[in-house]
C-alpha cells in the first residue's frame, strides 16, 4: 500500500506529492501564469519545463505518436518546481506569481462505476436504504447477509454471472447497481466537463444540500482520440451517497457540482518505466483528516477491479462513442466508508474542513481541502477563455 504514516492534516510537502521514483517518471502539469492564462509543462524534481514548442493543450500533447519520447527531450523556459508547488496552496499563494492547475484541459471527463464487489454492494445499500444514512447499517447486514461474497468472482457479463442475477432476482434483492456491477455493459459516465477540473492543493465540493457524502479515491486513464491509453492520474470523484440513493436519475446531480472533481497531481505517461500493468498493480492509500481531529484511512486496490481497465476504456471511447478532444476516465474504486463518525450507525460523511490525501507511490499525491460547492471558488474559466490566451500567445 502506499504510504499511511503521512498525515495530510496540512498542506503536503512538494516530496510527499511527487511520485517516490521521480527521477524515471515523466510527469505533465499545466501551471497558471499570471497575465498569460495555462501552460503546458513536464514536471520535475527541481524544475518544470514550458512545452509550448511541443503543445499547446494537455489534449494536444496526447495525441502525438511516440509522446513520452518526445517529452523527454523536450527544452524550454523552465520554473522552479518547488516555488510553484509551494505556490499552489490557495491559503498561502502570490497571486503574481505561477502555480499548478488541474493537467487536463479539453479532454471530456468521463468516470466508470460499480468496478469493485465493496463498491457495488455499499450502491446497493444506498439504494436500499433511500439515502438514508441512518438505515445504511441495517440494510447493510441483510443484503450482505443475502448475498455475501458470492460476486467477488464474477466475471461481469458471463454465463456465471447470468446464473447469479436469476438467483438475485428470485431472492427479491436485484438491483440496477448489480446490472452495472456483473452484467455485461459496464457503467460509463460523465463526471464533469472539460476543463472544470481542480488540481491537487485545491478546494473540493460538496453540494451544500447533502448530509451522507464521502471522498473516492480512484486512478484515472488518460486516453487519445484514437483510444489509446498514454498515461495516468489521480482522481478524488467526490459523491453524495445520499441524492444518488434517493435515486439514480439524481447521479448527475450527485457528481457533478462546482470543484466536485479532483485530478492530479500530474499526469504520468506510459513508457518503459510504467506501463498499463503498472495501473493494474496499484494500490491507492487515502487519509481523511477532519477539523475536530476524526481520522479515516483507506485503500483501493486496482487487483480487485471487476473489470480489466482497458475494456473499461474500450466501453468508453469506440464506434458508438467518439472524443475528439481525447477523455479522462475515472475507473472506480472499491473504498467504501462505514467508519461511525457522528454516532453508531451513522457511517463516515464529512465535514467542511477535512482534508482528503490519495497516494500511490508512482502516481504522488492528490490532496485537497473540503468546502461546499458554493463556497468553493466559482468555475469562471472554460474552454472561450483558453483559445482566447492561446490566440494571444500565437500572435505574440
Amino acid at each position: 500500500m502506499g504510504d499511511l504514516t503521512l498525515s495530510h492534516s496540512s498542506f503536503p510537502s512538494l516530496a510527499e506529492t511527487l511520485p517516490k521514483d521521480i527521477a524515471n517518471a515523466l510527469l505533465i502539469g499545466r501551471i497558471w501564469v499570471p497575465g498569460g492564462g495555462p501552460y503546458l509543462v513536464k514536471v520535475g524534481a527541481t524544475e518544470t519545463t514550458d512545452l509550448s514548442n511541443l503543445a499547446l493543450t494537455s489534449s494536444d500533447l496526447m495525441e502525438l505518436e511516440n509522446v513520452a519520447h518526445k517529452v523527454q527531450s523536450q527544452q524550454g523556459k523552465t520554473w522552479s518546481t518547488q516555488a510553484l508547488w509551494s505556490n499552489t496552496d490557495p491559503q498561502h499563494r502570490n497571486a503574481h506569481q505561477a502555480w499548478f492547475l488541474a493537467p487536463t484541459d479539453l479532454q471530456a471527463i468521463k468516470a466508470a462505476g460499480v468496478t469493485f464487489v465493496a463498491s457495488m454492494l455499499e450502491r446497493v445499500i444506498e439504494e436500499q436504504a433511500r439515502g438514508d444514512a441512518a438505515k445504511a447499517e441495517s440494510v447493510r447486514k441483510a443484503v450482505v447477509e443475502v448475498m455475501g461474497d458470492n460476486l467477488r468472482n464474477v466475471k461481469p457479463g458471463s454465463e456465471q454471472a447470468m446464473k447469479l442475477k436469476e438467483v438475485l432476482v428470485a431472492q427479491g434483492v436485484w438491483s440496477q447497481y448489480l446490472e452495472v456491477g456483473i452484467g455485461p455493459d459496464a457503467e460509463i459516465f460523465t463526471k464533469s466537463q472539460a476543463m472544470s477540473a481542480v488540481g491537487s492543493g485545491f478546494d473540493v465540493g460538496l453540494h451544500p444540500g447533502s448530509s451522507w457524502n464521502n471522498p473516492e479515491p480512484e486512478i484515472v486513464l488518460v486516453i487519445n482520440s484514437k483510444g489509446q491509453v498514454v498515461g495516468a492520474s489521480l482522481g478524488n470523484d467526490v459523491n453524495l451517497r445520499d441524492f444518488e440513493g434517493r435515486s439514480a436519475l439524481l447521479l448527475g446531480k450527485a457528481k457533478d457540482n462546482n470543484a466536485s472533481c479532483a485530478i492530479g497531481p500530474f499526469i504520468r505517461l506510459f513508457d518503459g518505466q510504467y506501463t498499463i500493468d503498472s495501473v493494474r498493480s496499484t494500490d491507492l492509500s487515502m487519509a481523511v483528516h477532519g477539523p475536530e481531529g476524526f481520522v479515516m484511512q483507506g485503500s483501493s486496490s486496482l487487483s480487485q477491479i471487476s473489470r480489466d481497465p482497458l475494456d473499461l476504456a474500450a466501453q468508453a471511447i469506440g464506434p458508438c462513442h467518439q472524443y475528439p478532444d481525447g477523455l479522462l476516465l475515472f475507473l472506480g474504486t472499491m473504498f467504501a466508508p462505514t467508519q461511525d463518525r457522528h454516532g453508531p450507525g451513522q457511517g463516515f460523511t464529512h465535514v467542511v474542513g477535512d482534508t482528503v490525501a490519495i497516494t500511490t507511490p508512482q502516481l504522488g499525491t492528490l490532496f485537497n481541502r473540503v468546502t461546499t460547492s458554493d463556497q468553493a471558488p466559482a468555475w469562471t474559466y472554460g474552454i472561450r477563455a483558453l483559445m482566447q490566451d492561446l490566440a494571444k500567445r500565437s500572435s505574440h
